[in-house]
């Protein structure tokens, strides 16, 4: 059986990524894993992903949480410097 951090080293997006995806979509972490990852088999999944990110940073603005809209900026910048060329 694989665990979560099996399913995280698989799908090449970090913990926090996938948590962004999931907080979007509105689904548990493996799942949002498993969508992160056939996303960036896709092409334009990487473009998905970011706006993705950049709708949760939106959000977390216009509900004046500024502590996850700052940690979701760091995960954004991560995974662009990771995932687009």
């Amino acid at each position: 059986m694989l665990s979560f951090e099996d399913c995280v080293a698989f799908c090449d997006l970090t913990e926090d990524e996938i948590d962004a995806i999931a907080q979007h979509e509105g689904i548990p972490e493996l799942p949002a894993a498993e969508l992160g990852a056939a996303l960036l088999r896709r092409p334009d999944g990487v473009a998905r992903i970011r706006a993705m990110i950049l709708d949760d940073i939106a959000q977390a603005q216009r509900r004046r949480n500024f502590a996850r809209s700052g940690r979701l900026k760091v995960v954004l910048r991560h995974f662009v410097e990771c995932h687009e060329a």
